[in-house]
């Protein structure tokens, strides 16, 4: 059974609990930044939030200790550092609320079960993000085309993309060079990412030798 270090008593706090539970969450923090760091993308900055959080977390909830008065003001201040945030990713916010419940474990001197959270769920981000599961848009590109007004642009390169591409979808269209020309934009997926040179000459054949732009499809930011 995972219990408790702290004394029952709600108006003391012994320095070495504190120490200990301090000590633990920072131990507990900087798991957490090392899962994440090796989950995927990261930077110093947030990896350091990360070492640091679950030890503030357990300060303030040893602060509180059954006080209603205290926990409304911190309420009130954790709401107002909701604001002056920026929106993050689903994976930052799941990391973040990670680290704010291993705090709330060793803020309340379950260090324990702490350490088994962290160990436990950090080890299982890591695995899942070793996982070989790709979305179809990550197959996907974006493909730009400047033609000449005088073509028709709904069916100019149909040969071409039945030739080389799976799939292809137009995405916009819009006038350029003062209404002399048209840009269109497709959402692609090639067929033999090796015969891209070729597909490009082939378009550059369609469209009198004009801009053509293929790269990567610019996926929206997953947020929670």
């Amino acid at each position: 059974m995972f219990e408790s270090i702290l004394n029952n008593s709600i108006s003391t706090l012994a320095i070495r609990s504190a120490a200990i539970c301090t000590g633990a969450s920072l131990v507990f923090g900087l798991i957490i930044a090392v899962c994440y760091y090796f989950s995927g993308k990261s930077s110093k900055n947030f990896c350091l939030s990360l070492v640091v959080l679950p030890a503030l977390v357990q300060t303030v909830i040893m602060l509180v200790n059954g006080n209603l008065g205290t926990g409304i003001a911190i309420a009130g201040s954790f709401s107002l550092i909701r604001f002056r945030s920026i929106p993050g990713t689903s994976r930052e916010i799941t990391s973040v609320f990670f680290a704010m419940v291993v705090g709330l474990a060793t803020g309340m001197g379950y260090i324990t079960y702490g350490a088994f959270i962290s160990v436990f769920v950090g080890a299982a981000m890591v695995v899942l993000s070793f996982l070989p599961v790709y979305k179809k848009e990550e197959k996907r590109q974006s493909l730009k085309v400047t033609i000449y007004e005088n073509l028709d642009y709904t069916t100019v390169f149909d040969e071409v993309f039945q030739e080389y591409l799976k799939y292809y979808e137009v995405e916009s269209v819009k006038t350029t060079n003062m209404g002399s020309m048209y840009q269109i934009k497709y959402v692609i997926e090639q067929k033999d990412k090796g015969k891209e040179k070729e597909f490009i000459d082939a378009l550059r054949c369609r469209n009198g030798n004009l801009t053509v732009i293929c790269g990567r499809v610019i996926l929206p930011v997953e947020q929670l």
